[in-house]
This record gives C-alpha cells, structure tokens and sequence, in this order.
C-alpha cells in the first residue's frame, strides 16, 4: 500500500470496506481526525452511516471530502440522529477565512438518507463548499446553520441535486446561516422547497418541484422567506400551491421568477403570498396557471397598504380568479 504522505490525500477504501455491509461511521471519523488538511477520496460503492460524521471548522485541522460519481453515503437502518448525516465544520470551531485551510468542502457522490435522515448540514466555519452532488431521500436536504461570523456562514453551494422523503416536513434547503449564495440546484419530493430564516442570500437558477402525495397540499410552497434582504434570480416553483411566500411583511427581490402549474388537482394556486403586507420588489414576473382551476391568484396579502411593486407581469388575464395585484401593478401586464 502506498504511504499516504507520498500519495498526498487519502483513499478511503484503503482501510474502510464500501460494500454497505456495516456501519463505517466511527472509522470515517478516525479517518478526518487523524488526517487534517487532507483531500479524503471515496471511490465508487456504498458506505453506511449509522451515525452523523463531522468535520473540522478550524482551518489547521479541516479535510476536503470528495466522492466519486457512484460513492454512496447511507443512512443505516439503525439511524437514530435529528442532526444530518454529514456535518460540515460541526467540530474544532472557528471564525478564520485568513489561514489556509479555511475553504474546505464536500463534492461528488450521493448522500442517500433512507428517508430516515436529513443529508447535508453546514454547522460552522466560513467559505464552505459543496457542488456536484445528488441527495437523495432526506428529510432535509441541506441545512445551513448560523455561521461563526456573527451568524454569517458564507457557504457557496452549487450544482446539487435533492429529492426529498415527500412528507409534510420534508424541506429542500434550510437556511438559518447568512450570506450564502445557492446556484444551479434541482429539487423535488419536498413540501418546502428553499426556506430562509436569515438574510443576505442570493438564489440564482433554482428549481423546487412539487411530487408529493398532495397531503395538505394547500400550504405546500416553493421558496419561503421569514427573513426579507434576500435576492432570488429565474428561482423557479413548479406545482407547488404557492409558489413564492413572504413573512412578517418582510422585503426582497425578485427577478426573473417564475410559477408554473401543470395539473387541476387542486383548487388554489397562489404565485405570491405575502404575509403580513407586500413589500418586495418582482420584476419580469411570469406565471403559467393551469385551465381548470377554480382560484388563481397572482398574489395574496393579509394587509394592504404595502409598498412592494410588480413591475411587468406575464400570464393569461383569463385565468386569474383575482385582482389584488393591480394595486401594486407598474409596467405592463404580458
């Protein structure tokens, strides 16, 4: 076997069998605290994880984890943690992007929770990276926690893929950290797409897809704001019954979004809750309602007086059911 400090970064399956015949979790730990500031590789097969792996925030201690396309993380059938089967900076905490090590991520392979699991948590630490990655099954898809500068955790997470367990509390992104920024993600199986409880987040090229069993399907939603300062560019909710709500009359931006609705299953469709007043600001909005529906709202709000704007709006004037968004109409309707 080659020497690891000749090699340069580690292979799991060195040591670690991946044929998912046992729990691994313990020796993959081992394996991140006995190699800091190493690239730790996963080849092809399946790995099982009875319990939640972590990983260094202190830049001097931290590892890379990369999976190869078809390396499988498994949640086991002996699962039992409400924390995500991989926890990103949850250990050796730390507030430091100046020393080297500092840019550690998680890329390549599957994370598949069973259903049983959330997938991907980033607990700690500054310029975390995940991309290239399908999850799969999870009751969280990724979670992003309060970061260690001040709450802000500047993640970049990119080119990831998650199907959720389908049930009622079943999110794609959970985002309570600030200052992230989420490109080119697809996710389904969910009944919350994107959900920010924190600011400063920009979401560009995000496509939530409701394919649920449509139990309580009337409070489904694509991206859900509780917090406002955030910006959202072609975030795209499809099916879901309502497809953009904000919270506490917060504010945000929105460009180039988009709703879509392929079925007549159900009777309310919603492009833009407020709760509270509406405050944001919508820009080249556009809507496709399906024919059938009995109720279509281009937008809802609890309270008027709200000083939010659609600028341009594009949809079929013959299919909306109400009227309320004319009061904050400037531009033209498409």
């Amino acid at each position: 076997m080659e020497n690891y400090e000749n090699r340069g970064y580690i292979i799991v399956t060195d040591t670690i069998p991946a044929d998912g015949s046992r729990d691994v979790s313990d020796e993959l730990q081992k394996l991140i605290d006995e190699n800091p500031n190493r690239t730790i590789f996963f080849p092809d097969g399946i790995y099982r994880l009875d319990k939640p792996i972590c990983t260094p925030a202190h830049p001097q201690k931290s590892v890379d984890l990369q999976l190869s396309n078809y390396a499988v993380l498994q949640a086991g059938e002996n699962w039992n943690s409400d924390e995500a089967m991989i926890r990103l900076g949850a250990i050796h905490p730390a507030n430091d992007i100046r020393t080297i090590g500092s840019n550690y991520s998680f890329a390549g392979g599957i994370v598949d929770g069973m259903n049983r699991a959330k997938g991907i948590s980033i607990d700690g630490g500054r310029e975390t990276h995940v991309h290239n990655v399908s999850i799969k099954h999870t009751i969280v898809g990724i979670h992003i926690k309060r970061g260690a500068n001040s709450g802000s955790s500047d993640a970049d997470i990119t080119q990831v893929n998650i199907v959720g367990s389908g049930d009622t509390d079943s999110i794609g992104v959970l985002l309570e950290g600030y200052d992230n920024t989420l490109t080119n993600m697809r996710i389904a199986n969910v009944f919350v797409g994107v959900k920010l409880c924190s600011s400063g987040n920009c979401l560009r090229n995000i496509h939530p897809l409701y394919t649920s069993d449509y139990t309580d399907y009337v409070n489904s939603c694509g991206f859900w704001d509780l917090s406002g300062n955030n910006w959202y560019d072609y975030a795209y909710s499809d099916h879901f019954s309502t497809g953009f709500r904000t919270s506490n009359s917060i504010s945000s931006t929105f460009d180039n979004c988009f709703c879509w609705w392929y079925s007549a299953r159900e009777i309310a469709h919603t492009a833009f809750c407020a709760e509270g007043k509406f405050n944001s600001v919508v820009t080249n909005y556009r809507m496709g309602f399906y024919n059938m529906e009995a109720e279509n709202k281009v937008l809802s709000v609890d309270e008027a007086g709200g000083r939010g704007i659609f600028c341009n709006l594009s949809f079929d004037v013959n299919k909306v059911t109400d009227q309320t968004h004319l009061e904050y109409l400037t531009g033209k309707i498409l």
